[in-house]
């Protein structure tokens, strides 16, 4: 190494490369083992990546897995749940609107508190407003809603306060 002066006072230090380089010596057996070592890396290299890959595959496929048992738990608890007289009569009366012979049902279609009622209306107003929709796609579309809606008595609710009785289809008779 040698040392030289800089304007500002420090030196510097220089390292000689071309005396370290000429102190290496390679022997024959260091070439091949040098040689052996950058073969396993090529070689080694994309089988670690496939490995690890492997792995990530493997356990996202157990998670799936856990979470695909659990799914069947609560289907079974559900399916637990429908084995019960009491819950699909439940089940009937809250989602079909089935009631028992003699019972009356009434069907509250505001049932807002006064609290929650909206207190102040806008005044109606005398001009003529400009609608931000278009009126004729409106109307399509509330008329095909209303074409496809079901009926009262195909959902379930039947007038009367009955329960509808079962109709067979003209194939399960013959």
């Amino acid at each position: 190494m040698s040392r030289t002066d800089r304007p500002d006072g420090g030196t510097e230090r220089r390292v000689d490369v071309r005396g370290w380089l000429g102190g290496i010596r390679l022997s024959g057996f260091m070439l091949i083992m040098l040689g052996l070592v950058v073969l396993a890396v090529f070689v080694l290299v994309p089988t670690i990546g496939t490995y690890v890959g492997q792995r990530q595959q493997i356990a996202a496929l157990e998670n799936s897995v856990q979470v695909t048992k659990s799914q069947v738990a609560e289907l079974q608890k559900q399916r637990d749940r429908w084995k019960d007289p009491a819950y699909i009569t439940t089940q009937a009366r809250a989602r079909l609107y089935y009631v028992k012979p003699g019972e009356v049902v009434y069907l509250v279609d505001d049932d807002l508190s006064a609290s929650q009622l909206p207190q102040e209306k806008a005044p109606v107003s005398d001009t003529v407003q400009q609608t931000r929709t278009d009126w004729m796609s409106q109307l399509l579309r509330s008329v095909a809603a209303a074409g496809l809606a079901r009926t009262a008595s195909t959902t379930g609710g039947a007038p009367g306060g009955t329960t509808p009785s079962p109709t067979t289809s003209p194939s399960a008779t013959r």
